[in-house]
């Protein structure tokens, strides 16, 4: 019996949704997945390559960093090459840097991997979001967003478990060896299935803006991360100079005819307080992603695979969330789920913040690591497509850019930035320790590190509870 397709028509074009989305999402998997599929080997790949903690998290940071900045580059590949080529070409980095990965002898050649795989993500994602904008009506959009984010965000909560059982099983290199295969019947799947969906322009890419996004996003990345060291010069000079770039980026685009980035999505109220609401979201939910690992296995002693399953149905629950809020946001608005979602995280990370110690329960833990995912699967999937459905359909490509670059540099900020927190309570409480060397004192340490961090993360989602209260339960898409 032949499998029926479904076919819509939008702007005149019929596509066959149902191949191109599993082609699509597939690939987008394999790629979100990687986002964290190394946290539970940091402390291996700390012992193989000699390096120390601030150097190692770069693995997880620098991905979600180049991620970030090779995102904006997506508007201008959107409009110069078809759904296809970007598809395959995307696919063809991701393999690429994962061979490497697997097959690298140092730690600078694991790096370099690791950011190669970044740069086919960064291409790849706003690609399938844009694809999947366009071959779906307005009424379906949320749902449809609501199965990706699946990947967004299953993936990625998934990967630590994934890590641990190999890491036990095997070694890190089958990390990557594992992913490789799946990466190439990825690649198959699109090549058999996607079509071209957009209309093509010829647009100039400009070298400057690149340049500057670059060191904007990085330095100050780079500037963040180095919270709390031994020098405040490394602290203080990258993150001057990442903002000053930055704003010579936003103010060059704004007087372009052909921006990179085009910033005029902004004036848009909605678009823009849903931006920072998935920023907020972001910088929280991929700091979590590693900090709580780091406890699990630094201060409750558990074995990588173990501390992976405690991690498993926070991801699972999250992937059943995800797709029901994007039903519910087509049925109810955005409003509903979003605020809810923010109280929800705000409640659990206080409980956190306040419950955290070498005492705590599994239970307990898994418990309140389930409601945090709750909410960001009530958070995301109707925060993204409302914003997204504020803006015209030529700021489509442009809006799905900027939110997915302010996305994975929000990850990438929050990590560094909670991290090293994180690290400078652990530092000072050892500086006052009568035995710093103390297993029992460097677990307590940990556990300071780690309560205080979560306080913090507290006071940030308060915020993001506040700008709620703005949010206008409309739907609607914008046609003129």
């Amino acid at each position: 019996m032949e499998e029926r397709i479904e076919k819509i028509e939008y702007e005149q074009k019929v596509f066959k949704v149902v191949p191109i989305s599993i082609a699509l999402i597939t690939a987008g998997f394999l790629c979100m997945l990687n986002e964290t599929v190394l946290n539970m080997a940091l402390k291996n790949l700390m012992v193989q390559f000699s390096v120390t903690a601030n150097t190692v998290q770069w693995l997880s940071t620098g991905y979600m960093l180049i991620m970030g900045i090779s995102i904006p580059i997506s508007a201008f590949l959107t409009q110069k090459f078809t759904t296809r080529q970007l598809f395959l070409a995307s696919v063809v980095i991701f393999i690429l840097g994962t061979i490497i990965c697997g097959v690298s002898t140092a730690f600078s050649i694991l790096l370099v991997g690791r950011l190669i795989q970044a740069v086919g993500t960064g291409v790849l994602i706003p690609n399938i979001i844009n694809t999947l904008i366009i071959i779906n009506p307005i009424e379906k959009r949320g749902k449809a967003l609501g199965i990706f984010n699946l990947v967004m965000f299953c993936a990625p909560a998934i990967g630590p478990t994934l890590s641990g059982l190999i890491i036990q099983s095997l070694n890190w290199r089958w990390l990557f060896f594992a992913i490789a295969p799946f990466s190439v019947i990825a690649l198959i799947l699109g090549y058999i299935y996607i079509e071209n969906v957009t209309e093509l322009s010829n647009p100039t890419l400009d070298v400057v803006s690149v340049v500057l996004s670059t060191i904007g996003f990085g330095g100050f990345i780079y500037g963040v991360s180095n919270i709390g060291g031994a020098s405040n010069t490394t602290m203080v000079v990258p993150m001057i100079v990442g903002c000053i770039a930055l704003a010579i980026f936003v103010l060059r685009q704004l007087h372009m005819k052909q921006p990179m980035l085009d910033m005029r999505t902004f004036k848009y109220p909605m678009f823009t307080l849903g931006t920072i609401l998935i920023i907020i979201m972001h910088m929280v939910n991929f700091a979590t992603m590693l900090l709580l690992p780091m406890f699990l296995e630094g201060a409750l002693g558990l074995a990588a695979f173990t501390a992976g399953l405690v991690m498993l149905p926070g991801g699972l629950i999250n992937g059943i969330v995800s797709p029901i809020s994007g039903h519910l946001y087509d049925k109810f608005g955005p409003k509903v789920l979003i605020l809810p979602g923010y109280i929800i995280s705000t409640i659990v990370f206080f409980i956190f913040s306040r419950s955290l110690s070498l005492s705590i329960t599994i239970p307990t833990i898994i418990i309140l690591h389930c409601l945090s995912l709750v909410a960001v699967g009530l958070i995301n999937t109707p925060t993204q497509t409302n914003s997204l459905n504020q803006l015209p359909p030529e700021y489509y490509p442009h809006g799905t850019a900027i939110m997915n670059t302010l996305q994975q540099i929000a990850g990438a900020f929050g990590t560094s930035l909670f991290v090293a927190i994180m690290s400078a309570y652990q530092r000072n409480y050892l500086m006052t320790a009568s035995n710093p060397n103390d297993s029992k004192q460097q677990a307590l340490a940990l556990v300071l590190g780690v309560r205080h961090t979560f306080a913090i993360e507290v006071g940030v989602l308060i915020v993001a509870v506040i700008i709620c209260l703005f949010i206008k339960n409309n739907k609607k898409a914008v046609t003129q």
